[in-house]
């Protein structure tokens, strides 16, 4: 699979956050009640059990960074372990939580020093969870969605054989969307104002619904 054997990854159980029919997007009013249940049923399991395990979320902060208007962009090259993300675009920076990450910010911090290249670390912004269940990868996953801003201080990505990114303007990002992962598709859409956020309902009742305010 490509990641460290016996890696405990942190998961929560799908159904005491969402319905059958998880929502689909970043869901941006009302979370506070759905961090509140990860926080509470949260628990660390073999990663390498829960990627086939629909019953579980695992749960991936997900940073998007921007610079005076501007996004990092993402290209994951061949040389990735993933085969499912190979050639793919993408604008999230983030990865599974481990035991020792204390929190999501801490989890975030950590992936920021092992993910990027950069004398700074920002401060993390979150702003939704993220779902989508009609991927083999989105299934078993939840996104948390940060935002962070440069401010024209230097970035790069520092696993230089696997990733390239860089700076770019909004048009270039969406240049490449069909080429974008399907989690990086949605959170630009939301962050560009191009799609809706989802209103929160009961953790676990699938009340959700696209927020047309």
């Amino acid at each position: 699979m490509g990641h460290p054997p016996g890696e405990s990854v942190l998961v929560v159980p799908r159904a005491v956050v969402m319905g059958a029919s998880g929502w689909r997007g970043v869901l941006d009013r009302g979370m506070e009640p759905y961090l509140a249940v990860i926080e509470r049923e949260g628990r660390f399991a073999p990663r390498a059990a829960m990627e086939t395990d629909p019953r579980f979320k695992q749960v991936i902060p997900y940073l998007v960074l921007r610079d005076r208007g501007n996004y990092f962009l993402m290209r994951r090259t061949r040389a990735g372990v993933d085969a499912r993300l190979h050639d793919r675009f993408s604008i999230g920076v983030g990865g599974h939580l481990n035991p020792g990450d204390v929190d999501l910010g801490g989890g975030l911090a950590r992936e920021w020093a092992e993910e990027i290249e950069a004398a700074f670390v920002p401060e993390f912004r979150i702003v939704g969870l993220l779902n989508d269940d009609g991927t083999e990868v989105g299934r078993v996953h939840v996104g948390v969605v940060f935002i962070a801003e440069a401010a024209g201080r230097p970035v790069a990505v520092r696993e230089r054989h696997k990733l390239e990114g860089r700076f770019v303007p909004p048009g270039d990002v969406l240049a490449v969307r069909e080429r974008m992962e399907s989690w990086s598709q949605l959170v630009f859409d939301f962050v560009s104002g191009r799609g809706v956020g989802v209103r929160g309902g009961t953790p676990g009742a699938g009340d959700e619904a696209p927020d047309p305010s």
